[in-house]
């Protein structure tokens, strides 16, 4: 296992039993983003580091018994977490990095990815992996619950210039990993950033 593998897995590993009730009211929000994914009826989508699984039931509902919906997450203990809470039921989970996904090309319309992109230990190649996965014209939505400053203050820290989620830093970031961000919002509700997937 890498350093990185393990790191994420020692933060994720203990918090993963009590994750759903350090935030209860994050719901909403959830499916307020996978509802601006524009997914349709028998669509397939990936949530990308899905811990405890809260956005696969909006995403089922999204595409409907016919779609595809897919949970991938490196941490077990947080997917036994989205097993206990019932939510294996609205998608598959895997045991997977987000880094080398076993997926074929082209395979999903979409990826759903809240709170990845801070955990990603290389970015540019990360986001080019959650590309390699979707069709062209497939959208990515990079999600948070709450934007940069509410979660900077949350976290008892300041916005650097070098945060990967300021518009001016991520616009390139997905450029170069074949992605083309098509809105962006961040607010004290919610951070999304959407992009669609070039040819």
């Amino acid at each position: 296992m890498s350093d990185d593998h393990a790191h994420v897995q020692e933060f994720f590993g203990p918090r993963a039993a009590d994750w759903d009730r350090r935030f209860p009211d994050d719901g909403p929000a959830y499916a307020a983003a996978v509802a601006e994914l524009g997914l349709r009826e028998g669509g397939r989508v990936l949530d990308a580091g899905c811990g405890t699984g809260r956005a696969l039931p909006p995403l089922r509902a999204a595409v409907g018994a016919s779609g595809l919906v897919l949970g991938a997450d490196l941490t077990p203990a947080m997917l036994a977490a989205a097993v206990a809470a019932g939510r294996d039921s609205d998608g598959l989970l895997l045991l997977a990095d987000v880094a080398a996904l076993p997926l074929r090309p082209g395979s999903l319309d979409a990826v759903f990815a809240a709170g990845l992109i801070a955990h990603l230990p290389h970015p540019e190649e990360n986001l080019r992996e959650l590309a390699r996965v979707v069709r062209p014209g497939g959208t990515l939505a990079l999600f948070h619950p709450i934007g940069r400053a509410a979660l900077a203050a949350r976290q008892g820290r300041r916005i650097t210039p070098d945060d990967l989620r300021a518009e001016s830093n991520l616009r390139p970031l997905l450029a170069g990993s074949g992605w083309r961000m098509t809105s962006y919002v961040d607010e004290d509700s919610r951070f999304l950033a959407l992009a669609a997937r070039t040819p």
